[in-house]
């Protein structure tokens, strides 16, 4: 145990605290990787499809996709979460536990940002790139594919990046409806010794090491694709 004294008031540290509460913060935090990795599959898939739509959609799509993203945007994701778990059964009868609430919420909130991303990135290639495609006789599906697409998701990687870290740290909202993840592990933990510098202490350090390491790997995928 450590004592450190901070303008006058003695700090006991102990460093055991930690070494037993990291299987259980270890538990939580493979709980925020999991909703974070299917969330963000997910709301990946949902924002390019409603991207698209917003920038090549025509008036109905893109006034549809507009709605999607305002509404999104416009609301806090733990409300959105909480209207997930709480409101649903109510108005149509459907319970959802607390797992897919948190990864509907991720889902839902990020394909909202990253429709924007998409939309902004594909809008941003030339106009001049996509008509060659179509004078070589290339469908416009194939243009946007294999001629736009590769350029606009290099555009689009550093905001993907950016919004991957947003989503990972969102998780930590899930504590209102009690999902075991990092945070809620040291809630929890904290509760029982009340330990809160070593156990808040701990959390913290856990958060910086994954979005350390998604920082990492983003910044060598943008290195790659890295348009010169």
């Amino acid at each position: 145990m450590e004592h450190r004294a901070w303008q006058g008031v003695i700090v006991d540290f102990d460093w055991s605290v930690i070494a037993g509460a990291l299987p259980a913060l270890f538990k939580g935090a493979q709980l925020t990787v999991l909703i974070t990795v299917f969330g963000l599959v997910g709301g990946t898939l949902l924002g390019v499809s409603f991207g698209l739509m917003r920038a090549y959609g025509g008036r109905m799509l893109s006034s549809l996709g507009w709605a999607y993203v305002g509404l999104v945007r416009g609301t806090p994701i733990v409300v959105q979460v909480m209207f997930i778990y709480f409101a649903l059964p109510g108005l149509i009868g459907l319970r959802v536990d607390p797992m897919s609430a948190a990864i509907a919420s991720i889902i839902i909130n990020s394909g909202a940002y990253i429709a924007e991303i998409v939309r902004g990135a594909f809008l941003s290639v030339p106009r001049g790139l996509a008509e060659a495609g179509l004078a070589m006789g290339l469908p416009h599906w194939r243009v946007l594919a294999f001629v736009v697409g590769p350029v606009a998701f290099r555009r689009m990687t550093p905001a993907l990046g950016n919004q991957f870290i947003v989503s990972l740290k969102d998780t930590s909202l899930f504590i209102v409806i009690g999902v075991g993840e990092l945070t809620r592990q040291g809630q929890e933990i904290m509760a029982t010794n009340f330990r809160a510098v070593e156990i808040w202490t701990a959390v913290a350090v856990i958060y910086l090491l994954l979005i350390g390491v998604l920082t990492l790997g983003l910044r060598v995928l943008e290195k790659r694709m890295r348009i010169l």
